[in-house]
């Protein structure tokens, strides 16, 4: 713990809380219900979705789903602290139970304030504490012990109350600018969609009709464009299927996944290695100006097309993503890429795709047939140019954006850090300029 007033003391937790005081018992009927919350339902702002809280009998639910969840408490997971799962539960109903993922923390009233609680254990010397106190590799986590003898600062009661209600109504106004600044963004994300289909398509896709079956009927073209599919123009590479066995001498290589083509740029911060023969690896390897289409998943993850420029050399793909070379005096990547990606492209994909309840998947026939809009190669080119001065002008307005959401979320966590500290000290007048104007 940092060093705080010398008006405050410090106790550790188990001494001005209860921690974990109720479970479900092992005798508790079969289909008695409750609302069950598991760490994937909380994040660093609380709990995410209430509408995700599923509703579940005793019989039917994981071994897991036995901790009740008291009114005014904080529930906080002690498994991987660094992604910080931590809710306060102001209102609960008698049947409210999560995860034994969680620690479900019950100030005692007479020492500690539940909402002034709650911040010192998000604060930024509590993540700090539980992530060096936890153990384990794969899953690391916060034992009881370690848990219940972090140092709690313990300014007076009326005080705590004060500084509570100060980052209540000062997180409040802070979380309201960021989803504004995220609500922008996808405004701009909106009109990069648009600018790019406009661009690629000329109108095309009004005078298209998909079917689920597939079937293309074309009423018309721009002029001086044809409708050309795909396979006619490009060779579709499919990847690699991995669970196999192989012998003989084996190397690395790094390997991309649907997860890595995001919609509208590649996330390569999480890319996978394997291990196969050098020849196996050959066939799968990505060259520059290959054009990467996934094959499916989560519907908004279905065909979405990008340029691959060699960021990761001898980097292979698994067989959900398939690389597509061009025929370059017929087709460029890079309008190819814009195509997929429009929504042209995921039009043609959700259309002809395989769906299930939420998920959907296309082959290497389907892809196959895309009928593209083809331009001369002239005009591909000229399009593109277009499009990257266009989107370029966009990523700067999302970068500064971004930039602004990141340095809210920044002086969100200092601030709590420090009047939690007593590094900040918050007055009556602080308190009610802050419910005034935020």
């Amino acid at each position: 713990m940092s060093s705080i007033p010398n008006t405050w003391e410090s106790d550790r937790l188990k001494d001005v809380a209860a921690v974990n005081v109720s479970s479900l018992p092992a005798d508790t009927p079969a289909d008695y219900e409750f609302d069950y919350l598991e760490i994937s339902n909380v994040d660093y702002h609380g709990i995410v979705d209430p509408k995700a809280i599923e509703r579940l009998r005793y019989e039917d639910a994981p071994s897991r789903a036995r901790r009740r969840i008291s009114a005014n408490s904080t529930a906080i997971s002690s498994v991987r602290p660094n992604l910080r799962a931590i809710a306060f539960v102001a209102d609960a109903r008698a049947d409210f139970v999560c995860s034994t993922g969680f620690n479900v923390v019950e100030p005692r009233p007479t020492k500690l304030s539940p909402k002034f609680a709650y911040y010192v254990l998000i604060s930024e010397n509590a993540r700090q504490y539980f992530e060096a106190a936890a153990t384990g590799v794969g899953y690391p986590a916060v034992g009881d012990k370690q848990f219940n003898s972090i140092a709690i600062p313990l300014p007076p009661l009326p005080e705590q109350q004060r500084i509570a209600a100060f980052l209540d109504a000062s997180c409040m106004a802070i979380d309201a600018a960021v989803a504004a600044k995220r609500g922008q963004l996808e405004i701009l994300d909106a009109l990069r969609k648009a600018v790019i289909q406009r661009a690629v398509t000329r109108g095309l896709s009004d005078n298209i009709v998909l079917e689920t079956t597939g079937n293309v009927w074309i009423k018309s073209v721009p002029q001086g464009w044809k409708l050309v599919c795909l396979k006619r123009i490009a060779e579709i590479q499919g990847g690699l299927t991995l669970g196999k066995q192989y012998e003989g001498l084996l190397i690395e290589r790094p390997y991309l996944r649907v997860g890595n083509v995001q919609d509208g740029h590649l996330d390569l911060e999480d890319v996978s290695v394997i291990e196969l023969p050098e020849n196996v690896a050959a066939r799968v390897e990505l060259r520059p100006g290959d054009v990467l289409m996934t094959e499916g998943g989560d519907l908004d993850k279905l065909g979405r097309g990008h340029l691959w420029n060699g960021e990761i050399a001898g980097c292979l793909h698994q067989n959900h993503i398939f690389a597509v070379r061009c025929f370059r005096h017929k087709l460029t990547p890079m309008f190819l890429a814009y195509v997929t990606a429009s929504k042209y492209g995921r039009d043609y994909f959700e259309a002809t795709g395989k769906k299930t309840t939420n998920l959907a998947c296309t082959n290497a026939t389907k892809v196959g047939e895309f009928p593209i809009p083809l331009p001369r190669v002239e005009e591909q080119e000229a399009i593109c140019t277009y499009l990257e001065e266009k989107l370029g002008e966009v990523k700067r307005i999302a970068a500064t954006i971004e930039a602004q959401i990141a340095a809210l979320t920044a002086y969100r966590k200092s601030l709590i850090h420090e009047c939690v500290t007593g590094q900040r000290r918050i007055t009556e007048s602080d308190s009610n300029r802050v419910k005034a104007y935020g």
